[in-house]
């Protein structure tokens, strides 16, 4: 197959993104496709449009490319008004899908695939409502509440309106801020008091116009990859230092993941209904990953849904996959497939 993996763009997790293109593209190329890496923001100012999936491709070079324009970013959105780069359209009408491997805003939050079906793009992952619905955390958990999927208690925050304290929502110290619409807990921050949560929610503000107070959920965290409406293991994520925040995530080391987790076969059964409810009740289809916290009492929350999970070599979805006898590059053709069941031949 023709595949644009597509990556970078402008989000907190620009970073992170290009990592997980580069391994996907890696994989579907030693799997004997015609992959390309591009940045969706940045593009390729001189493709060669009669060879835009040439035999011979450097995935390392395509990389350290879109790397180069890491520290341009917010100068090159000022300046422009189309997010697409040049060519990126172009590639993505001449190639069988579009592997989406980017993260956060413009990537996960269902934009680019609304363009993408207005255009006739085939792309991988759930659909532009969902993508949307999932994205936003506050969203998503009067969504849960409504649809009886556990979640923690809390309430919207608005920069543009008068400051709601936990005191006002009857919720106690400590609680968590976190932007409404961020991710791998970039701004999310513990408030143990009121000069904190000022501070917290000065924090979700520079990087947002809304997020989300919740109260402090004390556990283990776990997450649960979710294919085709099927859970897979659970894992289980237990920092060895602080908690699951984005040193943590990333940081070669920084936890210990243990697939299976070590819980008790109902524990088991009830996290892999509950992420199978979760992605049902926002309409994920394809796959997914839901994350989870369990206290010593065995109660469990929803943290949040992930539309399109990191495929780093850190990444959680790979690893739950390769317990159940899916290697890497045999899980990225796999999501390719289920994805492309959501489109007419």
């Amino acid at each position: 197959m023709n595949i644009v993996v597509l990556a970078g763009g402008t989000s907190t997790e620009r970073s992170i993104s290009i990592v997980s293109g580069t391994n996907v593209c890696k994989a579907l190329r030693e799997k004997g496709h015609h992959a390309v890496l591009v940045d969706v923001f940045c593009g390729l100012e001189n493709a060669d449009a009669a060879n835009f999936f040439p035999a011979e491709y450097d995935v390392e070079q395509a990389s350290a490319y879109m790397s180069s324009f890491n520290e341009k970013i917010e100068e090159m959105e000022a300046s422009r008004r189309a997010f697409f780069g040049p060519n990126v359209i172009e590639i993505c009408q001449q190639a069988d899908v579009a592997f989406l491997a980017l993260h956060g805003a413009n990537g996960e939050d269902g934009r680019i695939q609304a363009a993408f079906d207005l255009m006739g793009i085939r792309y991988t992952g759930t659909g532009y409502q969902s993508s949307a619905l999932a994205m936003d955390k506050n969203i998503t958990k009067y969504i849960f509440q409504a649809k009886g999927v556990p979640t923690a208690k809390g309430y919207e925050i608005s920069r543009n309106a008068a400051l709601v304290t936990p005191a006002d929502k009857g919720l106690s110290y400590p609680v968590i801020v976190k932007p409404a619409c961020g991710g791998s807990s970039v701004g999310c921050t513990i408030a143990n008091n009121e000069e904190e949560f000022k501070t917290s929610v000065d924090t979700a503000f520079n990087l947002e116009a809304k997020a989300v107070v919740e109260e402090f959920f004390k556990g283990r965290e776990f997450s649960v990859g979710v294919i085709e409406g099927k859970a897979l293991p659970v894992i289980e994520i237990a920092p060895k230092e602080g908690w699951y925040d984005y040193k943590n995530k990333y940081v070669p080391g920084a936890t210990i993941e243990t697939c299976p987790a070590q819980i008790t076969e109902e524990q088991t059964t009830r996290m892999q209904h509950h992420a199978e409810e979760a992605m049902a009740a926002l309409g994920i289809t394809g796959y997914g990953r839901i994350d989870f916290l369990m206290n010593e009492q065995g109660q469990m929350i929803v943290l949040e849904a992930n539309t399109l999970p990191g495929m780093t070599a850190l990444s959680l979805l790979p690893q739950e996959a390769a317990e159940v006898g899916i290697p890497y590059g045999d899980l990225c053709e796999k999501l390719i497939s289920v994805s492309l069941k959501n489109f007419k031949a």
